[in-house]
């Protein structure tokens, strides 16, 4: 009888059955809640059982997880510099000769409106664009240096703005591409009590002379030239 009684215990504890909850009567959820009590879906315990069988296909029973996507992180674009722009004394440039390390470098263009480079000396820059600075220094690096150079010209940073009259604070900014006058005020601190914002006035200077003119906020302004706040009366 022992032996029959373990072996019936042991059948027993070997057997795989399912596991499921028990559901509370829906009258009282009815009368609690005002819906019907709605069970979980049963969990049954597979591989003979145990604790670890049971998380396991309860995970395996749940929800997919959801993806995560990950945005790709944002590079700034390079400034494009205005093909058009003429060079004056205070732009800071780049100058690219290929295969040419001892002559890569960068160069302020000095108050004479120049840059100096080893081999050649001293180039002018004022006035000219970019590209055509380029075109003068492979000229005279092809005049007895260099076969066929290969040259590129990039704008660093660019000659300062100046700000007087009635703002916070007067005085010589760095440039900022796309600046419109107002920006340029705010740069300068913004206007003083005593500003007449409707009088401003930009002076800008190119080889050719100088020009001067009343103008709106939203006038854009150019590197080197000064803007002028005036002061009201009353």
């Amino acid at each position: 009888m022992a032996a029959s009684a373990a072996l019936t215990l042991g059948g027993c504890m070997q057997t795989t059955g399912p596991v499921a909850y028990v559901q509370p009567r829906p009258d009282l959820d009815t009368m609690a809640y005002g819906q019907p009590y709605s069970a979980p879906p049963p969990v049954v315990v597979a591989n003979g059982g145990g604790a670890i069988d049971a998380l396991t296909n309860s995970f395996a029973s749940g929800p997919a997880p959801v993806p995560v996507a990950y945005a790709a992180p944002m590079v700034a674009a390079p400034v494009r510099y205005d093909a058009s722009y003429h060079l004056d004394a205070g732009d800071k440039l780049r100058v690219v000769v290929y295969g040419q390390e001892g002559l890569t470098n960068s160069y302020a263009i000095d108050a004479g409106g120049s840059i100096t480079m080893p081999l050649i000396g001293s180039v002018p820059a004022r006035g000219r664009t970019p590209a055509g600075l380029a075109g003068e220094i492979a000229a005279r690096l092809r005049n007895g240096f260099i076969r066929e150079p290969s040259v590129a010209v990039e704008i660093e940073s660019y000659r300062p703005f100046f700000i007087l009259g009635e703002v916070a604070a007067p005085g010589q900014y760095p440039y900022v591409p796309n600046m419109t006058v107002e920006s340029a005020v705010a740069i300068a601190g913004g206007f003083s009590p005593r500003a007449k914002r409707d009088m401003v006035t930009v002076t800008h200077t190119e080889a050719g002379g100088a020009m001067r003119a009343v103008v709106p906020l939203g006038t854009p302004v150019s590197p080197g030239d000064t803007v002028f706040v005036g002061e009201r009366w009353f």
